[in-house]
C-alpha cells in the first residue's frame, strides 16, 4: 500500500472520529439542557437563559441578590419580575390607660370609748330591782287593815317568836318576801335567813294564815348587846309603810344582835325549822 493511500485512510478515520466525537458532544449537550429544563420546572422558576458560556459567567461580577418585589439582574440574563410584596398588617391600637384610683379618704379618728357603767354587781342589783317592781305590781299585798297578827313566844326551838298573820278580809292577799320587825326602840330591822326562802309567794285566802319565825337571841348566850323589848312593830315586807302591832308577853322578850327572821311560810313547821 502506498503512502498516499495510508494518509488518505488516516484522514478518513480521523474525520469519522471527529464526527463521532461531535455527535457524542451534541448528545451530551442536549441531555444537559433537558436536565436543566426539568430542574427549573421542578423548582417553579421557569427556563432561564444561562448566557453565552460558563467562562463568561465566571468572569462577570457576581449579581447582587434581588430585592423583594424588585428586578434581579444576573450576568448575561434578566430575572423574572419579582412578586409584589404583601402589605404589612396594621398595628393593633394601643389599649387606653386605666384611670388612676382615687386616694382613700383618711380614716376618722376613733371616738373615745364611753365610760363603763357601774360594776356588774350594780347592774345586777338594778335588774333585780326592776324585776322586783314588776313582781310587786302583780301582787295583792296583805295589809294590817284586813289581817290579824300575833307574836307567840314558843318553847321549841329556844329563843324563837312565831309570827302569825290571818286574812280577815273578803279576798286573797299575798305575804311577799319577809317581815321587817322592830322590837322596842330598835333603829334597824334584822337580816333574813336566805335559806328559808320558799318556792312561791304565800297567798292567803280569806281565813287562812301565814307564818314567819324570829330567832330573837343566841341559844348558847354568845350574842351581845342584848336588851328586853316589850313592844313590837311588824311590817309585812320592807316596802310596807303601815306596821301591825302584835302584843308581847308582859315580861317582855330578850333580844340580842343574833336576831334573824325567816321568809313568810305557808306552814307553821317551816317557819320554826330555822
Amino acid at each position: 500500500m502506498s503512502a498516499r493511500t495510508i494518509r488518505a485512510a488516516r484522514t478518513a478515520r480521523t474525520a469519522r472520529t471527529a464526527r463521532t466525537a461531535r455527535t457524542h458532544l451534541l448528545a451530551a449537550a442536549a441531555l444537559t439542557v433537558a436536565t436543566l429544563t426539568m430542574t427549573a420546572c421542578g423548582n417553579a422558576e421557569g427556563t432561564r437563559d444561562e448566557g453565552a458560556s460558563s467562562d463568561a459567567s465566571a468572569s462577570s461580577p457576581a449579581s447582587s441578590p434581588a430585592k423583594s418585589g424588585g428586578t434581579s439582574t444576573g450576568a448575561g440574563q434578566a430575572s423574572d419580575k419579582g412578586t409584589t410584596g404583601s402589605t404589612g398588617t396594621t398595628g393593633a391600637t394601643g389599649t387606653t390607660g386605666t384611670t388612676g384610683t382615687t386616694g382613700s379618704t383618711g380614716s376618722t379618728g376613733t371616738t373615745g370609748s364611753t365610760g363603763t357603767s357601774g360594776s356588774n354587781s350594780d347592774a345586777e342589783a338594778d335588774a333585780d330591782s326592776d324585776s322586783d317592781a314588776d313582781f310587786d305590781s302583780a301582787l295583792a299585798p296583805c295589809s294590817p287593815a284586813t289581817t290579824r297578827t300575833t307574836a307567840t313566844v314558843v318553847s321549841r326551838p329556844l329563843n324563837h317568836v312565831l309570827l302569825t298573820v290571818t286574812n280577815t278580809g273578803s279576798g286573797n292577799c299575798d305575804l311577799a318576801y319577809y317581815p321587817a320587825v322592830r322590837f322596842g326602840e330598835a333603829q334597824s330591822v334584822p337580816p333574813v335567813i336566805e335559806d328559808s326562802q320558799p318556792q312561791a309567794v304565800v297567798t292567803l285566802a280569806p281565813g287562812e294564815s301565814g307564818y314567819a319565825g324570829v330567832l330573837v337571841s343566841a341559844a348558847d348566850g354568845s350574842g351581845s348587846n342584848g336588851y328586853t323589848a316589850r313592844t313590837l312593830k311588824v311590817f309585812f315586807n320592807s316596802a310596807a309603810t303601815s306596821p301591825a302591832r302584835p302584843s308581847l308577853p308582859a315580861k317582855g322578850v330578850y333580844v340580842d344582835d343574833s336576831i334573824r327572821v325567816t321568809y313568810w311560810q305557808q306552814e307553821m313547821a317551816d317557819a320554826l325549822s330555822w
